[in-house]
């Protein structure tokens, strides 16, 4: 065998990931650059943007600068990108709301951005035609679209709508050999997480849940949104792919 025989390699590939400004965006454009992509990164900060941009490896990637919630943005992000082999979609927001306390505007915008933006990415995507045939399109769901938590109502419902629509889009570009699946991660160490959602003995309480006795990292999702990025997976499609230390098993 080929000391250099990859079937995971993405060299060649045009690849756009959203949310590559920080936590698991951020990792999934820094492996597929490891891998040979040409990387489009977006996001809406642009000073993150180019700080991962410096992080990865290899010539040719780029940033743009947008908000998915800006329908003008959006459309000239979509302007500017080259014809692509892949997707990774995973911009998003995260907050805690019990239902009992939840406010319309809170639950508005966790909707909008965790699901409106980007079902309405996608499908302005495949109308201007910018996916090629034989692409891949991979989304960012959660273990939340399956286990309950409190809190986490609305996170949940936004993620299991990406989920079920992933599902039916699978189906009806199969006869393209455009391939969908998405990733469900379990806790994640990224910026988030580690800031905002849960404090110090609350993640100690929640970890023991994990049967790996451990919550993940951001370049552990990364290699498996490369891996159903790449030809490695070209018989993959409309599955959800649970990387998450054996929690779902729990």
């Amino acid at each position: 065998m080929s000391a250099t025989y990859n079937p995971m390699s993405l060299v060649g590939k045009a690849i756009l990931v959203t949310g590559a400004s920080s936590g698991i965006g951020q990792a999934i454009a820094i492996e597929c650059s490891k891998l040979g992509a040409t990387v489009i990164c977006t996001a809406r900060n642009e000073e993150r943007l180019q700080k991962t941009l410096s992080m990865m490896e290899g010539e040719g990637h780029s940033y743009l600068v947008a908000d998915l919630n800006d329908t003008d943005a959006m459309d000239s992000l979509i302007a500017a990108l080259p014809k692509l082999d892949g997707v990774s979609h995973n911009a998003g927001i995260g907050q805690t709301m019990l239902t009992t306390f939840a406010k319309e505007t809170a639950i508005e915008s966790m909707i909008q951005t965790n699901l409106m933006s980007v079902v309405l990415l996608q499908t302005r995507l495949l109308k201007a035609r910018k996916i090629r045939k034989n692409a891949s399109v991979v989304f960012m769901s959660s273990i939340s679209s399956h286990l309950s938590g409190f809190g986490n109502a609305f996170y949940a419902m936004a993620k299991s709508g990406l989920t079920a629509y992933a599902r039916t889009l699978a189906l009806e570009l199969a006869a393209k050999g455009i391939r969908v699946n998405t990733v469900h991660p379990g806790m994640t160490l990224t910026p988030l997480i580690l800031r905002d959602q849960l404090g110090d003995e609350q993640r100690d309480a929640d970890v023991k849940n994990y049967p790996l006795g451990r919550y993940g990292n951001p370049e552990e999702i990364a290699h498996v949104a490369a891996f159903l990025l790449s030809d490695a997976s070209s018989w993959v499609t409309g599955s959800r792919y649970f990387v998450d230390g054996g929690r779902m098993t729990h």
